[in-house]
């Protein structure tokens, strides 16, 4: 069929995308050539999600949407973003750690935080501070696509000195304007009385939707969006993160990290000095569990095989029971499935997932994959090459009694070998430290975790299995209501029909017996004597 499958729905925002980006030719890019980047142009003309960010935001009004790109695009434009790097940004920015971005909420979204304390109005650097929002939004952007914020205004310590309407005003046009759909919600964290006016006059600026996203909490009550583990200690939390600069303290897997799965076999150099992180930072995760990783490394060494040759051996035991993907990321390198996320859940047969790797080069590609959270997961293999053309199933499974969690994340790496030659563990070991981290690809993945439900219909191992664990559920219990009405439906319909057998039957009954009664007392019946024969007369 022509559609694909799509439902109706689906076909028309495929036409209302189409349909923008054939106005915003048409209407808005030839009369002023140089009035967008010309990247952003192209980008529209490629990137399905970035135009149904805009028409979805504008409740799919093409008009709207197209005064929305426009204003968007000349603001970016502005800021020159596809070029702005760390080098344009003033460094003391960096290093007063008013805006950064660390942790997540509790449901998986990154925070942006501003310590509000830290900013004095100043009309000499505001531009140069917008220049600064619009780094760390764009950097979140290009590493993070479509995944939504939750912007968190410490407030704490801060007075009306600090309050800078013009600013606020910016900062929500970012997510009202230039980055749609980006905002989960907006936490203000201690705001004080005295600034009550001043936010009255920022909810005429969020809108309807928006100001659903406004959450004003304290000290009390701030855990219900934020758990104890990404919260400061003056907010009530337990996170030790302190903001430093440099490097940013935006990438989750700079600490802590982990490789993962059957490492043993890695020569003990590489264990050493990390690869591409801080010595620091991997040994602390390797001594969290020096137990587990040791016997590793000594039956390995035992058996004298390659990380490669294990892995190769077991396959088949390795991926049964492992969610297969059905979605593709597709790069220069590789082929990344799933494109997203990774689903799990805590039945036995949502603890395993699959990472499937397709080699599209003409040579060796070297990988590896690293976690956020390397007590919890077990990855086999975790460095390892794949040959050109084929494809590597990776193992991810969630083991012991952990449970998974959406700040999770999964980072692979991936590196084109010049030579394809078969690349034992002490090579791969040496081509990571030697390769330049510019020809380095990376993508990142998200974990999903699955609600837990009643075990209705064993579908974890068909394609239904890769929705979420209630949608399933709910089919399931769908399904068993339609049989069960059914069949009550069918058995109905039979007691309908032997009622009125039973009706029938009794009135031909009573009938009966009414025409008998009649008959005995109308004097029809035999009861009834005739007249005799006349009596013979007496003889004298």
């Amino acid at each position: 069929m022509a559609d694909g499958g799509l439902t109706e729905s689906e076909q028309e925002i495929e036409k209302k995308i189409e349909e923008t980006r054939q106005r915003f030719k048409d209407e808005y890019v030839q009369d002023s050539s140089d009035k967008y980047d010309s990247k952003d142009v192209e980008k529209l003309q490629k990137d399905d999600a970035w135009v149904e960010g805009y028409l979805e935001w504008r409740q799919f009004v093409v008009e709207d949407a197209l005064k929305m790109i426009d204003e968007s695009f000349q603001w970016r434009r502005e800021f020159r973003l596809n070029d702005l790097t760390e080098s344009c940004i003033p460094k003391w920015m960096f290093e007063t750690g008013a805006v950064y971005l660390h942790g997540y909420d509790k449901e998986g979204n990154k925070l942006f935080w501003f310590k509000v304390k830290l900013h004095v109005k100043d009309t000499k650097t505001i531009h140069d501070k917008k220049k600064y929002v619009a780094f760390w939004l764009e950097r979140y952007a290009k590493r993070e696509p479509g995944m939504p914020l939750s912007v968190v205004f410490d407030m704490s310590e801060s007075g009306l000195s600090n309050i800078d309407m013009d600013f606020v005003k910016y900062i929500i046009n970012c997510f009202k304007v230039y980055y749609p759909k980006f905002l989960s919600k907006m936490i203000m964290y201690e705001m004080p009385w005295i600034m009550n006016a001043a936010w009255k006059i920022v909810r005429t600026w969020l809108g309807p939707d928006a100001i659903s996203k406004l959450k004003f909490v304290s000290k009390s009550d701030v855990q219900t969006f934020i758990g104890p583990e990404y919260l400061p200690p003056h907010m009530g939390g337990t996170d030790p993160f302190k903001y430093s600069y440099p490097p940013l303290p935006d990438d989750d897997f700079q600490t802590p990290i982990s490789e993962n799965g059957p490492i043993a076999s890695e020569d003990e150099n590489e264990s050493k000095d990390g690869e591409m992180e801080s010595k620091e930072a991997l040994e602390s995760s390797l001594n969290s569990e020096p137990q587990a990783v040791q016997p590793k490394k000594v039956n390995f060494a035992e058996d004298g095989l390659r990380l490669d040759d294990y892995d190769k051996g077991d396959a088949a035991s390795r991926t049964k029971g492992a969610r297969k993907p059905l979605t593709t990321f597709k790069a220069s390198l590789l082929h990344i499935s799933p494109a997203e996320e990774l689903c799990f859940g805590s039945r036995e047969t949502e603890k395993k997932c699959l990472i499937i790797l397709n080699n599209v080069t003409k040579n060796q590609v070297a990988f590896k994959v690293r976690t956020t959270a390397p007590e919890k997961y077990r990855v086999k293999p975790s460095n390892s090459s794949c040959e050109p053309g084929a494809s590597v199933d990776i193992v991810v499974s969630l083991h012991g009694g952990f449970q998974s969690s959406p700040q999770d994340r999964f980072l692979v790496m991936a590196a084109e070998m010049e030579h394809n030659t078969g690349a034992s563990s002490p090579e791969l070991a040496q081509f990571w430290k030697e390769v330049s981290k510019s020809k380095v690809m990376e993508h990142r993945l998200r974990c999903h975790v699955l609600e837990s439900g009643p075990a209705l219909s064993p579908l974890t191992d068909s394609p239904r299995a890769f929705g979420t664990n209630n949608q399933q559920d709910m089919h399931t219990m769908l399904l068993r209501m339609a049989v069960s009405s059914s069949r009550l439906e069918q058995k109905l319909d039979h007691c309908l029909w032997v009622q009125k057998v039973l009706t029938v039957l009794a009135s031909f009954i009573m009938a009966f017996s009414f025409c008998t009664l009649y008959l005995v007392y109308t004097g029809g019946g035999p009861s009834d004597p005739g007249p005799g024969p006349a009596p013979a007369p007496h003889s004298s």
